[in-house]
């Protein structure tokens, strides 16, 4: 009679263990750490310079400088796909989408400026300045903020 008890502790713990490792545990949903966080606010931040610097781009559509226009496009601002790309990268998958689709649509708008730029057409040249503003700020909805922990510097 031992011998069965035993046998059958032993299918009984080869049954609970088949049984636990065919359960899956629930997919843990992805977050920002508050290391990525401050990656992400880093390369915002560099960004964000970028974008601040359009309204030298917009002074010289308005007065029609179209040499200085492409120049600008191409020089100051020709570092943004390169800054948008390292920042998309260190979002969540969700978040990147939204992010790759608006920075996309930001890099149409410039290409239209210059494209108008090259073909002194400043109608064009001024609606899509309006579009990549648009753009912009529908890129830097898609990147998280990070939360205020209430802590003052000073």
């Amino acid at each position: 009679m031992k011998s069965y008890r035993s046998i059958l502790a032993l299918l009984l713990a080869i049954v609970t263990t088949f049984l636990v490792s065919c359960g899956s545990p629930k997919a843990a949903t992805p977050t920002y750490t508050p290391e990525k966080l401050a990656k992400i606010e880093q390369l915002s931040s560099s960004v964000s310079a970028l974008r601040d610097k359009m309204p030298f781009l917009a002074e010289k559509i308005q007065n029609k400088n179209w040499t200085d226009v492409g120049t600008y496009i191409h020089g100051p601002l020709g570092e943004l796909r390169q800054s948008i790309s390292y920042l998309t990268r260190e979002l969540l998958p969700a978040d990147q989408n939204a992010a790759n689709a608006a920075a996309k649509e930001l890099f149409s708008s410039l290409q239209n400026i210059d494209a108008a730029a090259t073909k002194g057409k400043s109608d064009v040249a001024v609606e899509s300045y309006r579009e990549a503003l648009k753009d912009f700020d529908a890129f830097f909805s898609s990147v998280p903020k990070p939360k205020n922990t209430g802590v003052s510097g000073a």
